[in-house]
């Protein structure tokens, strides 16, 4: 079982929305040191975070965090964005660029900070997914996060037997500025935060953060005309 108390963690995209939750429910829970990474450190606002800066698709700037974040046990990566190109209509640009921050991005991290994790005896690794890791109606971010939850299930058997666990967080509709013109039921940053951090002590492999997201996952053993109703039109 993986300890938050005493431990020190860092958490990617931690100035805002399920990042700065995570952050402020870590120290809750007993962490000794939290860094909370953003593209501007300046945004990060809890008082007893460490902020530093990070461009998690910039390899350079992730070696240069690893660099001052030598004491790290567990790293959430929670960083992301939703350019939701379009595969038809975008620039394959847009879609590039979706892959580098979501897919990439936890990538060059869990690259650079799997080392740190093992010398300090070992750790965690939680990942943000999405429902839509499962359900591809959003384009790209669809894509990015399906081939993240990929990424996750074979990074947990490779390190596994090098003393770090791994645990995907698939979330819905959050209530967060990527959300704000969504009308639909939302959860609180708080409650995902709460479970994500729940996930990480019991060493569980993915946690599920809502409704929409259980249901979806349950669909997928169904037939495709299910999660696509349009198929079935």
């Amino acid at each position: 079982m993986t300890a938050i108390e005493g431990s020190v963690a860092l958490v990617t995209g931690g100035s805002r929305g399920i990042g700065r939750a995570l952050v402020a429910a870590l120290y809750e829970r007993g962490a000794k040191k939290v860094y909370a990474t953003a593209r501007d450190p300046r945004t990060v606002t809890h008082p007893d975070a460490v902020p530093l800066a990070l461009e998690v698709s910039d390899p350079a700037s992730v070696a240069a965090a690893a660099e001052q974040a030598q004491d790290v046990t567990i790293v959430i990566n929670n960083a992301g964005q939703a350019l939701v190109a379009n595969f038809l209509d975008s620039p394959v640009e847009d879609v590039r660029r979706e892959f580098e921050t979501n897919f990439y991005g936890p990538l060059n991290v869990t690259r650079a900070f799997v080392p740190v994790i093992e010398r300090n005896g070992g750790g965690h690794i939680l990942n943000v997914h999405s429902v839509l890791s499962w359900i591809g109606i959003r384009g790209s971010y669809s894509a990015s996060k399906a081939a993240l939850w990929s990424q996750t299930n074979s990074l947990r058997l490779d390190l596994r037997p090098r003393g770090i666990q791994v645990t995907g967080l698939h979330v819905g509709y959050v209530d967060t500025d990527m959300t704000a013109n969504v009308d639909a039921p939302k959860s609180t940053p708080d409650s995902v935060a709460a479970q994500a951090l729940d996930g990480i002590e019991s060493d569980a492999y993915e946690v599920l953060a809502d409704d929409l997201t259980r249901q979806v996952k349950a669909g997928l053993s169904a037939d495709l005309a299910v999660l696509y109703p349009d198929l079935a039109a």
